[in-house]
């Protein structure tokens, strides 16, 4: 099925005569059709059907012309050609007539009919300013020759129109496409972000691993000489007993000697070894000697847990905030004279978990804190809370410290990095806090700026293995 293209045209010229002749040029449909009756009348033939006519109405004047326009544009029925006169008194002549058509329907395909030349072609195209849309027709015109406008015309103008419903069509097109392009270059950017995080985390971890190896060799090696002066440590304490126990009874035999020179000799060598200062300095030193050995095994200790080898601790579940109270009273003497602590807790289940572990996570970063306060005194907050849905809890410690620069903050987890004086840290504390979470399965994470402070975010799943897998199943 051919669709037809818009065969509407408009012919403007105060002459009735004219639109006599144009209506035959143009719409010879009605006397076509009484030809054809009276031939099927008189030779009982019918003609091939005619061609397509145009469909043309009529206006005397400007005016009357712009109204025509005005309306097929409302009724969405535009007008392809506009036949127009160049001469129409007493109103507009065929320029005004062009100008005011043209500001209702720019598309409007024009032809100047005239048999004048007062007016020269130059000029109107100066006042009109525009050369697709317009031709000449000179009067006397011929039939054909105005037919041939007609239908080129109106050929121009439906090609003009499908040229712009295709460019339409191509604007919204590349539109799609460039939302769709926009929409995988977000998608790439996000990916791309994503892999620059979990190459950061392998990196990360491949560091882990490597402190993790040597922190296995350090321990064992560390754990064989600490291990048997740990056991002669405990062997020389019971013969110390023994000693003072002897020594005791010397000293109750002593008086039995009354003035001998053997007791004279005795009291002298007493003076002069102090010998009451000795009975209460050894047990001291013994004391602080075996709390140092002690220290050194739980170093030792650490370092196996960090490594995840020979760690015969069991999970358990624990009262995080009962951990944390605990642990700020052993870092109170660090932090009492340079920052209040003000505590944000919520509600919180109880974590299964390695309670010592943990702790040892949470001094280490209040530590880290209170080191953060460098000239005035400062303030540490600990906030804790529980997405149940998530199945995880979080604890958050945040100081009012110097914070730090972007380069520093990348490096704050690798092991041995440290930004204080040498002899003042090793910088272990937060990598073994980094393994210690690793190890719980959980996640921390660090915000600083430099000027605004630090804030640790240490997130941990509130139970472990099979037992957080089959809860979540349920």
């Amino acid at each position: 099925m051919t669709t037809l293209s818009n065969r509407r045209v408009l012919l403007v010229d105060d002459m009735p005569a004219i639109h006599d002749d144009f209506r035959k040029i143009l719409v010879p449909a009605a006397s076509r059709a009484n030809l054809d009756a009276l031939e099927v009348a008189l030779f009982g033939q019918v003609s091939p059907p005619a061609t397509h006519a145009f469909e043309l109405d009529s206006a005397y004047q400007g005016q009357e012309a712009l109204e025509l326009v005005r309306r097929s544009l409302a009724k969405g029925q535009p007008y392809a050609v506009a036949f127009i006169d160049m001469r129409m008194p007493p109103g507009w002549d065929g320029v005004q007539t062009i100008k005011h058509l043209w500001q209702a329907d720019a598309r409007l395909q024009v032809v100047i009919c005239t048999a004048y030349a007062d007016t020269s072609w130059d000029e109107m195209l100066a006042t009109l300013d525009v050369r697709d849309r317009l031709l000449i027709l000179k009067k006397p015109f011929d039939a054909i020759e105005v037919r041939q406008l007609a239908s080129m015309l109106v050929a121009k103008w439906q090609m003009t129109q499908d040229a712009t419903a295709q460019l339409v069509r191509l604007e919204e097109a590349v539109l799609a496409r460039t939302v769709d392009i926009q929409r995988s270059n977000d998608a790439l950017q996000a990916e791309i972000g994503e892999r620059k995080v979990l190459q950061s985390q392998l990196v990360q971890s491949e560091k882990m691993a490597s402190i993790g190896q040597l922190a296995a060799g350090v321990a064992h090696e560390i754990n064989n000489p600490i291990g048997y002066i740990f056991s002669n440590f405990g062997a020389l304490e019971g013969y110390l007993d023994k000693l003072f126990e002897i020594l005791g009874a010397y000293e109750s035999a002593e008086g039995c000697m009354g003035s001998s020179d053997v007791a004279a000799s005795l009291r002298r060598l007493r003076e002069s070894v102090e010998l009451d200062h000795l009975k209460e300095d050894i047990p001291a030193l013994m004391r602080e000697s075996k709390q140092g050995i002690v220290r050194v095994r739980q170093i030792v200790q650490d370092l196996k847990d960090f490594s995840r080898v020979d760690s015969s601790q069991d999970f358990q579940f624990s009262d995080l905030h009962k951990g944390i109270d605990s642990t700020l009273n052993i870092v109170a003497n660090e932090i009492k004279y340079k920052a209040d602590v003000i505590k944000e807790y919520g509600l919180l289940p109880d974590v299964e978990c390695l309670p010592s572990q943990i702790n040892q996570v949470v001094m280490n970063l209040m530590v880290n804190a209170a080191q953060a306060m460098r000239q005035q005194r400062g303030r540490i907050t600990i906030r804790t809370g529980a997405k149940i849905d998530a199945g995880c809890v979080w604890i958050e410690i945040s100081d009012t410290g110097d914070g730090m620069e972007q380069d520093v903050l990348k490096r704050v987890f690798e092991p041995f990095f440290t930004t204080k004086p040498v002899g003042q840290g090793t910088g272990l504390g937060l990598s073994l806090s980094y393994g210690i979470v690793q190890k719980h399965h959980g996640r921390i994470d660090v915000e600083s700026a430099v000027g605004q402070g630090t804030t640790f975010r240490v997130t941990l799943p509130i139970l472990q293995g099979e037992r957080q897998i089959g809860e979540r199943g349920h």
